[in-house]
């Protein structure tokens, strides 16, 4: 069963109208629902007792470097006061200390606001066919362990009632988890007409979804869900996949109301000068995912040349729309050096044994599809990557909104490093780091709605905060939880730097550090369950 078989069950199954009623949310199984035999895992367990301390009544950070996601460059000294939940103060004073306060001693850190990863997924279904699949705590472990404090779960693929329980306990703070926002994925296999899809949406946001995902669709049943999202205060996200790209594609979305671009098909196409398909060999088959990246490597040069006409009249239009691009540079970074991400150095001691085996070649895996991956279609991407970069660069310098998104669990990436990763991938685009910060920030938390509460260091706002020993702008190598390798000149010893030292969210202080030998201790216990078996 492919990945894109099992979404469709799950949707159908789980979010479809007639489902709604028969289905209680946070209660359903996804085991249950497919009946295909796969070992689904339990839902995160509570919060252990001393995993977090916090929110206190009063936390103070003490003479930190300042990266208040503005835009704004690093300042410092600052002591920041945070009280319960909330940033209270941002003093270059010195700060009285009251008895009972919890202090963080900030000397040699930078603070940032917590990152928000705008296309993330909590767990994949599809993982199953290969082996367990990745445990809720797991996952947000890496997030939290590199400073991601809010994630958009884009599809919901573990379940939405799944998903919605967790946001519902992360809210509270009772699992170690990033805020989670859902969105339900919509199935546009089965639901075709506009009225259809009206129904389908008012059904999900009332299960608890904030938004939803389109992977294609007819054009009546995709603008019905624009129009839709747009009453009900929700928010859109479309993978304009091959299937459905020459009905609808990216500029066609944005008019019709779209609120996010996810990775960058339907754009090429809404460029297109000298044809109306994409180019694609006589014996392509879009279900063979080799055939399907392979060709999509090919894609942008196929498009209006940069500088053209047809170029800056899509970019301008788009900007004009308040559009969003989230990229996700990251996750397509195999098809132009598959060694490099396959080999990662992260792998090692972060990457579970059964998600190492998801991610090596397989037909019945989406993502899993280098089978005979080439040096022609190597380079064909690093062609495809400096086009659709250049885009992307030109786009944000236009005024236009860029968010940092993983996509994280397929094709090597693992969470957490792919988001940073990410971060190191729109600075190649052209990006200033500054520019880079405040896309993974501010500009993310505008995406989702909430920019009056989360996505820069502001009194009145909510304590989401990355502290990092050393400076991310110089450097975004320092936020990998294997830190940065530095030679230290006086002593002649290679060293490792950097990592993040705290995450904080909703005031309440995780050691980065731990959770992150947590994830260590994981990956190690199931290699040895291998090796035993």
């Amino acid at each position: 069963m492919t990945l894109s078989r099992i979404v469709l069950v799950l949707t159908m199954l789980l979010c479809l109208p007639g489902a709604i009623a028969a289905v209680i949310p946070g209660e359903e199984r996804i085991s249950q629902a497919m009946n295909s035999g796969i070992k689904v895992p339990a839902p995160a367990t509570a919060r252990p007792s001393g995993e977090g301390t916090g929110p206190f009544k009063r936390l103070i950070i003490k003479d930190v470097m300042l990266v208040d996601g503005l835009g704004s460059p690093p300042r410092g000294p600052i002591s920041i006061v945070i009280e319960q939940h909330r940033i209270k103060r941002l003093s270059p004073y010195p700060i009285e200390i009251l008895p009972g306060d919890e202090i963080i001693e900030g000397a040699g850190m930078y603070a940032t606001p917590g990152f928000i990863d705008a296309h993330a997924h909590i767990g994949n279904p599809g993982q199953g066919l290969a082996g367990p699949i990745t445990p809720p705590e797991y996952v947000f472990k890496l997030l939290l362990g590199h400073g991601i404090t809010t994630i958009r779960d884009v599809g919901s693929i573990m379940g939405l009632g799944w998903t919605v329980d967790h946001k519902k306990r992360s809210e509270t703070n009772s699992i170690t988890a990033p805020r989670i926002v859902p969105y339900a994925m919509f199935p546009g296999g089965s639901i075709v007409d506009a009225e259809s899809a009206r129904i389908w949406m008012r059904a999900v946001q009332k299960r608890g979804a904030e938004g939803v995902k389109l992977r294609g669709g007819t054009r009546e049943a995709v603008n019905a869900i624009y129009a839709e999202a747009k009453l009900l205060g929700m928010g859109t996200a479309n993978h304009h996949d091959q299937t459905g790209v020459y009905h609808v594609n990216v500029l066609d979305s944005a008019r019709a109301g779209l609120t996010s671009m996810e990775h960058w098909y339907g754009l090429p196409e809404a460029l297109f000068e000298d044809r109306t398909i994409q180019d694609y060999p006589a014996n392509y088959n879009y279900s063979d995912e080799q055939w399907r990246f392979g060709q999509a490597g090919r894609l942008w040069h196929q498009a209006a040349a940069p500088g053209s006409e047809k170029w800056r009249s899509v970019l301008e239009e788009l900007v004009a729309l308040d559009f969003t691009l989230v990229p996700t540079f990251t996750i397509y970074e195999a098809n132009r050096d598959v060694v490099r991400e396959r080999d990662a150095e992260w792998h090692r001691e972060y990457t579970l044994p059964a998600l190492q085996k998801f991610f090596m070649p397989d037909p019945r895996l989406h993502g899993s599809y280098h089978f005979d991956w080439t040096t022609a279609d190597e380079v064909a991407w690093r062609n495809n990557f400096r086009r659709w970069m250049q885009f992307v660069n030109e786009y944000k310098n236009a005024g236009g909104r860029v968010v940092a998104g993983s996509d994280a669990g397929f094709i090597f990436k693992l969470f957490g490093f792919a988001y940073i990763r990410e971060l190191e991938l729109l600075q190649e685009a052209g990006f200033h780091p500054l520019e880079v910060i405040q896309s993974a920030t501010l500009n993310a938390a505008e995406l989702l709605g909430r920019s009056d509460e989360i996505g820069s260091l502001v009194p009145g706002k909510k304590a989401d905060i990355v502290l990092v020993r050393g400076n991310p702008v110089a450097n975004f190598k320092l936020l990998y939880g294997t830190g940065h390798m530095k030679l230290n000149r006086d002593t002649g010893v290679l060293e490792r730097v950097g990592g993040v030292s705290y995450t904080i969210k909703d005031g309440v202080v995780y050691d980065a550090r731990k959770l992150l030998a947590d994830v260590r201790a994981m990956v190690a216990n199931e290699k040895q369950a291998d090796r035993q078996e």
